[in-house]
């Protein structure tokens, strides 16, 4: 699927620091130095086929695709609809309607979504995983999700 023109993308922060150690506002926590090893690996494995990248307004997110975007020559666009807790219909009819999109949110919607597209039989390749740092790579066809495969966190 990376390379496909009717491709978009959904990609889980990359490794953060603790969240029990952290003090401050759970939405600043940043990425890890392995956190940011999975950012520039994400950046060489999604450039080509990267139209837009929308994020969570979490650091952690924008940090993952920051490396991305920068590669790419966009702007990342804040989306609080990508937040941990929010409720995934919006990110799938994004990534549905936009090829070549790239939205990186946390473990909860990402997981929210890849769910409720095996239950409704889109056939998903590589298990029902969303690791810190992982894509799932989803194939676009008639403004629909008809496929999904997972791409496992970069090194």
């Amino acid at each position: 699927m990376p390379g496909d023109e009717a491709t978009s993308y959904l990609v889980r922060h990359a490794k953060a620091g603790s969240r029990e150690r952290w003090t401050r506002p759970d939405r600043e926590r940043p990425l890890t130095e392995a956190g940011r090893i999975q950012a520039a690996g994400l950046a060489r494995i999604l450039a080509a086929t990267t139209r837009s990248v929308v994020s969570s307004p979490y650091v952690r997110c924008l940090e993952t695709v920051a490396p991305l975007a920068e590669a790419v020559g966009l702007r990342v666009e804040e989306d609080g609809r990508l937040a941990e807790g929010e409720e995934p219909s919006w990110a799938m009819g994004r990534l549905a309607s936009t090829p070549g999109s790239v939205l990186c949110t946390h473990g909860d919607v990402m997981a929210s979504i890849v769910t409720s597209l095996a239950d409704s039989r889109v056939p998903m390749t590589g298990g029902m995983q969303w690791a810190k740092g992982a894509t799932w790579a989803f194939a676009i066809a008639g403004g629909r999700i008809v496929g999904g495969r997972y791409l496992p966190p970069p090194d």
